[in-house]
């Protein structure tokens, strides 16, 4: 599991231009069982998501975002094994 930081690196008002086509490529990936989780960083820096995949398939995913594609977002990846998870997430852990 991987977990994706996103820091803005462009004013907030491409960002807000961008973020339309972000969320429907979010949604898409939470269709496809690949995302688990996203949302944004407060202060309104940047966001995270949290990914199924390998570290290449997360990166090469990533690199499609319309964040990454206009160049508004630097990208950190961290992964992740859980090991203790609330009740009714266990299929994290796996």
């Amino acid at each position: 599991m991987i977990l994706v930081l996103l820091t803005y690196k462009v004013p907030i008002e491409t960002i807000d231009a961008l973020r339309p086509a972000h969320v429907e490529w979010l949604k898409q990936a939470a269709a496809d069982g690949r995302l688990l989780m996203a949302g944004r960083k407060v202060p309104v820096t940047g966001g995270m998501f949290l990914v199924r995949g390998s570290l290449d398939e997360v990166k090469a995913w990533a690199a499609t975002d319309p964040f990454a594609t206009n160049g508004a977002a630097d990208f950190e990846f961290i992964e992740v094994a859980p090991g203790v998870v609330a009740p009714g997430l266990e299929a994290l852990a796996q």
